[in-house]
């Protein structure tokens, strides 16, 4: 998709990326919460709906409205937010396994 570019060499989206993405967002915001609402379905399957259409509004937000891809221009900001995502990851699962442990520990 082209982008157009300012002075500084910032990359924007056009009108039509950031239409794709507002309704992308909505759907992706709409089919969740029309589960939920509307019933009848197992906590799992609910659960597994919200997750999946969360991981992809994040991935429809960076891309339409954030503007990261795999581009040269993009890299740093890509790197970055890897980098975010591992820390983040690793401070989760490390307070929880923390937990995890300091709960066996206190129950013998």
């Amino acid at each position: 998709m082209g982008h157009d570019h300012n002075a500084a060499g910032a990359s924007h989206g056009n009108f039509k990326q950031y239409t794709i993405g507002f309704i992308l967002s909505v759907i992706l915001t709409i089919i969740p919460f029309g589960m939920v609402m509307g019933g009848g379905f197992d906590r799992g399957v609910l659960v597994t709906a919200i997750a999946i259409t969360a991981v992809a509004q994040v991935l429809v937000q960076l891309f339409f409205f954030l503007h990261m891809n795999t581009s040269s221009e993009q890299r740093w900001n890509m790197i970055a937010f890897i980098y975010t995502i591992l820390t983040i990851a690793i401070l989760l699962v490390g307070s929880v396994w923390i937990m995890n442990y300091l709960h066996y520990n206190m129950m013998i």
